[in-house]
């Protein structure tokens, strides 16, 4: 198991980036939680089987149809089990 602490940044706000990362994340039985931020990035905490994870950063690093992601920052953490699912945060 590994968890990831993600940043993206770029034109990711406004295009349907956080329902697209929630999809993906399910997809590959990730959980964990994806929010928009008030500085026009997107982040994100995701925790699952550490060859899934690693797939859903490539993911992120493209997006969906109409972003265009800049940098992605990613940041390994322990592993704590608090999800149940992957959820969007207001």
């Amino acid at each position: 198991m590994m968890r990831a602490h993600i940043y993206v940044s770029g034109r990711v706000q406004g295009v349907f980036y956080r329902s697209n990362t929630q999809k993906r994340a399910r997809e590959l039985g990730l959980v964990g939680w994806v929010k928009n931020l008030i500085d026009g990035r997107v982040e994100i905490v995701a925790e699952g089987e550490e060859e899934n994870l690693k797939k859903f950063i490539e993911w992120c690093r493209i997006g969906p149809a109409f972003a265009m992601v800049k940098d992605v920052e990613v940041t390994v953490e322990p592993v704590t089990g608090e999800f149940k699912s992957f959820d969007i945060k207001v």
